[in-house]
């Protein structure tokens, strides 16, 4: 049976993470992003079960007790978690699954599905993080200094990446991006799956 492989991509709020991701899965097939769970208010322009599935941290927390999320953390004041039943299911249709979680997930499902593929997303510039964020006109100054410094404790948990991309260019960092996914996809161990009536008809 093919089963899709798993990619933890991680950023810095305001390194533009969610939009390589979106024109990623625009561009390739048999891709999808894992659609997490959080606590925090939906933003303007944002759909539940599109974006994120949007709870109460009560429907969070029982969540939580039955064991559902793959991973979660506490990001901010609010939380935020993958289904697990939803990751197996699309890598048992052999999709590539993609999950845009922070360095507190990605440590966690590491340990649970060492056979993932990590990924960090860096800004080019301190400057450049923060004038995004001012641009972005979502958050008030404290809220964007708080995320400033935590940008810097998520940048440092870097090497624990298997991938680095530094998003200056967007065209540059988007074809990294599909660099990795395609390379992945001719493995030998992946090829051997998907390419297996070919090969048993080349070696007969």
């Amino acid at each position: 049976m093919i089963s899709g492989k798993l990619y933890i991509i991680s950023a810095p709020s305001g390194a533009g993470k969610t939009s390589l991701v979106k024109q990623l899965i625009a561009e390739m097939d048999d891709l999808a992003v894992s659609v997490s769970h959080t606590t925090r208010t939906m933003r303007s322009g944002e759909q539940d079960g599109v974006d994120y599935f949007f709870v109460s941290v009560e429907a969070f927390k029982a969540m939580i007790e039955r064991q559902a999320f793959l991973e979660h953390a506490q990001v901010f004041d609010n939380f935020y978690g993958t289904a697990q039943q939803t990751v197996e299911d699309n890598l048992a249709k052999g999709l590539d699954v993609i999950l845009e979680i922070d360095w507190q997930g990605a440590q966690q499902v590491r340990r649970m599905l060492p056979e993932s593929l990590s990924i960090f997303i860096l800004p080019p510039s301190i400057e450049v993080l923060s004038q995004r964020l001012q641009n972005r006109g979502q958050d008030n100054p404290e809220v964007i200094a708080r995320r400033m410094r935590d940008a810097v404790t998520e940048m440092s948990h870097y090497p624990e990446y298997d991938y680095l991309i530094v998003n200056d260019d967007f065209s540059l960092a988007l074809h990294q991006l599909k660099s990795i996914v395609t390379a992945n996809r001719l493995t030998q161990s992946q090829q051997q799956k998907t390419l297996a009536p070919l090969l048993q008809n080349l070696l007969n």
